[in-house]
């Protein structure tokens, strides 16, 4: 497990995020919306848990039409400017990400190849391309050719995307 939820990192994210997190036993809670849009969900993080035999990070959200899990996640990049956290966990050198953002919206993308965070958007067909860029942000804090991970600032690996969520 590479990534352990420390009390900096919740600060972290109830700065990002504009609310602050409930703690509950061993577990953290962020309740979301915006006035705006009428999006409600809620954020629950549950750091170094059982997940079968193995040992890791759960993340779920909860929303008025559906639940998201990440399991093992092993990374988040906090965007202030978009006010958004990415999740992310890898695997066999497929991504899945999470998505939260501070109004209430909330993405996932799922078994993303990882070469995609590098490669030419451009030449990806449209329904592709969302995913490459979404998750272009955690390329910083995945796990590094030798197998250990490669951390930076998610302050200093922010860009803008332009995107937009449902």
């Amino acid at each position: 497990m590479a990534l352990s939820f420390k009390a900096t990192d919740i600060k972290k994210l109830e700065k990002v995020l504009s609310v602050p997190a409930k703690r509950q036993g061993a577990s953290y809670r962020f309740e979301l919306g915006g006035k705006e849009s009428g999006r409600q969900l809620a954020l629950e993080i549950y750091p170094g848990i059982p997940i079968g035999k193995e040992v890791g990070n759960l993340i779920s959200v909860y929303t008025q039409s559906a639940h998201l899990q990440l399991h093992f996640c092993s990374g988040f990049v906090v965007s202030e400017l978009l006010g958004e956290v990415t999740f992310v966990g890898e695997q066999e050198g497929r991504l899945s990400g999470l998505i939260v953002e501070k109004e209430g919206g909330c993405s996932l993308y799922a078994n993303v190849n990882r070469s995609l965070l590098s490669g030419d958007f451009t030449q990806l067909g449209p329904e592709v391309m969302l995913s490459g860029i979404a998750l272009s942000l955690t390329d910083g804090i995945l796990q590094g050719d030798a197998g250990s991970p490669v951390r930076r600032n998610p302050r200093k690996s922010v860009r803008k995307t332009g995107r937009r969520r449902a």
